[in-house]
């Protein structure tokens, strides 16, 4: 095993990545935690609906990969979500169990009944989305955020102060909100909120030092992937001592989503060496599960979780595979199947496939005594039956394809 933290047994990344002049840039805290939230924001993506049940799996889910923190629902919205609540918190997982409301003390006394023992509270804070939006007078937001934070805070609860539209708001007024609704109300985390994803990664930089120099408070990371920067903002913001990651399973949330846990978290263990304590090998089970429960499919391709990263069509890469790739698989992938929890590499038969991989092939079917020559035609022959079809070939459709080709050998096939 190397002693390089960019190349282990596990993976292996860019050595810049660790190089003494970027290391000076990150100032991580001691410890950042993920806050999950799929059962509240992630479930309004469109079409996304969780059972009291369906949300009960989840949180056992999320407590066996080790997120830190759940926010289990927003009590308000329906009886169901209040019973969901109450039945996760029963069930004692391990992670804190927070709720989400809007700053209204009537909401706040929902969250207690469901015996939380943190609450995300919500108030619109740019002035143009408070008056548009919302259509209220401006102090009306102050007025309850201060209300109803004291209130909680009196209740015993943990308070995250969500400021709603955040990065589309003029600095002084918003922080002036901010720090009337510490002083005069209460406030033991504020939440960077970028509501619509519109903030870029160097932005995000800016903003959490700005946010700094005048609230001491904890600060938690709660990003949108409207422009696909979430991640990298989540990145940049934990780089300047942010210390709670908003994020859901699969990014599912409000249009294009939140940041997903399931890149955040890899790219925070093998780019910069940072392990949050998540159980990565958790993740594609977890991710299954969210799948199939929430009716969204995932892109084979995903980064971390999609069903075929670790499937080998090109001829090329199946050669590198056949050469190395069993005793240094970090040649080919940066980072192992096993380390998320994905099944073992596959070479798999397509339009792509090569030499290599169809010798490789025809062994396992039991055609072991196949020419150079008999094999190209077969790698001809499987090129053909998959672009006819435009997919990958099944195991039974490959041996139709060599018995066709290869009519000699059909009694050889397993």
């Amino acid at each position: 095993m190397s002693a390089q933290p960019w190349k282990t047994d596990n993976w292996f990344v860019s050595p810049w990545n660790f190089e003494p002049a970027v290391r000076e840039q990150l100032h991580f805290p001691k410890q950042i935690k993920f806050h999950d939230i799929t059962l509240r924001d992630g479930e309004q993506q469109t079409g996304v609906i969780f059972t009291k049940d369906d949300k009960i799996r989840i949180a056992e889910s999320l407590a066996e990969a080790g997120v830190h923190r759940i926010e289990a629902g927003m009590p308000v919205v329906s009886p169901a979500d209040t019973a969901a609540i109450k039945e996760i918190v029963k069930r004692n997982l391990g992670p804190q169990i927070f709720a989400f409301s809007r700053c209204m003390v009537d909401d706040v006394k929902r969250a207690v009944d469901c015996g939380v023992s943190g609450i995300v509270m919500e108030v619109p804070s740019s002035t143009h989305i408070i008056e548009y939006a919302y259509k209220w007078p401006l102090e009306r937001a102050i007025d309850l955020s201060i209300k109803s934070t004291a209130y909680a805070h009196e209740q015993g609860l943990e308070v995250v102060f969500f400021p709603i539209d955040f990065s589309r708001a003029d600095m002084k007024w918003v922080l002036d909100l901010i720090l009337r609704v510490a002083t005069e109300g209460h406030m033991d985390a504020l939440a960077l909120v970028d509501t619509f994803g519109v903030v870029s990664p160097h932005a995000m930089q800016y903003l959490v030092r700005e946010v700094k120099k005048r609230v001491s408070t904890r600060l938690e990371a709660h990003f949108h992937m409207d422009f696909g920067m979430g991640i990298a903002n989540t990145i940049m913001a934990v780089a300047e001592g942010v210390e709670v990651i908003h994020s859901t399973v699969l990014g599912l949330g409000e249009r294009a989503g939140n940041v997903p846990i399931e890149e955040t978290a890899m790219a925070l263990l093998t780019l910069y060496g940072y392990d949050t304590g998540i159980k990565h090998e958790k993740l594609y089970g977890m991710a299954k599960l969210v799948e199939q429960l929430s009716g969204h499919k995932v892109p084979a391709n995903r980064p971390v979780v999609g069903d075929q990263l670790f499937q080998i069509e090109s001829g090329i890469i199946a050669s590198w595979w056949e050469n190395c790739g069993k005793d240094n698989p970090t040649e080919l992938f940066p980072y192992r199947w096993d380390l998320v929890g994905q099944p073992a590499p596959k070479v798999v038969l397509g339009k792509g496939s090569g030499i290599d991989s169809i010798k490789s092939a025809l062994k396992r079917i039991g055609v072991s005594d196949a020419t150079e020559e008999e094999a190209m035609s077969v790698v001809m022959a499987t090129k053909e039956a998959s672009m006819a079809t435009k997919q990958l070939l099944t195991d039974a459709e490959f041996k139709q394809v060599v018995a066709k080709t290869l009519p000699a050998k059909a009694a050889s096939i397993a």
